[in-house]
């Protein structure tokens, strides 16, 4: 049976299509046969970094150990208003953040985003107060061992939360993305979720080893 020259050219441009059609299939397949690992890396990245603050927290509590009064006499008392503060602002952004997951989860980009740019926001008023706090303080870096450990604690952690909000910041970015964070798809927001989690826990414990803890 012989085919005519116009079903000839829509066979020849069909072709490519349908291979187009058989690479997305064989794709999709590959991606179910090798699953998306990388929120598993990112909590491993998580734990390295929960392990530079146990070592800092150690070192800490051992220089504490070994004192024979902390803080050295002389050194000036912690004010804790402002640091609770910023606690409880802390805390609260990450039950903030948390709506996000549950928003892109419904496809609710817009109401996702919402909720990142208050956490953002939190986490900026944070900043600023931790900023305020050093302006504030009667010693410094250089002031002995306990002005050093304090500066480094809360330096280091205010680190990472500067890096948290450059993080959800470039989420938020991403997000007027057209389908570039689905209810299937949002590595980034999971993985900011879970930094800002982290974060939080750490000052937690921060606030309790500085301020608390006598």
């Amino acid at each position: 049976m012989q085919t005519s020259p116009n079903e000839s050219e829509r066979l020849i441009l069909a072709a490519p299509a349908t291979e187009m059609a058989h690479e997305h299939e064989a794709t999709a397949h590959a991606h179910e046969e090798h699953p998306d690992l990388r929120l598993f890396g990112f909590t491993l990245f998580l734990v390295s970094e929960a392990m530079l603050f146990v070592g800092l927290f150690v070192a800490y509590l051992a220089f504490r150990a070994v004192a024979t009064e902390w803080p050295p006499a002389g050194t000036p008392e912690l004010e804790v208003i402002l640091p609770a503060i910023n606690t409880v602002i802390l805390v609260a952004s990450s039950f903030v953040l948390h709506q996000s997951e549950a928003a892109v989860k419904k496809g609710d980009i817009p109401g996702m985003r919402a909720w990142f740019i208050a956490t953002i926001a939190m986490g900026a008023v944070f900043l600023a107060g931790q900023v305020y706090e050093y302006t504030q303080l009667e010693f410094t870096l250089q002031t002995g061992l306990f002005g050093g450990t304090f500066f480094v604690l809360t330096g280091f952690h205010g680190l990472h939360v500067l890096v948290g909000v450059l993080l959800m910041s470039g989420v938020v970015v991403r997000s007027f993305k057209k389908e570039h964070y689905t209810p299937q798809k949002h590595f980034g927001v999971e993985a900011a979720n879970l930094y800002w989690h982290f974060v939080d826990g750490v000052w937690i414990v921060l606030f309790l080893l500085l301020y608390i803890v006598k």
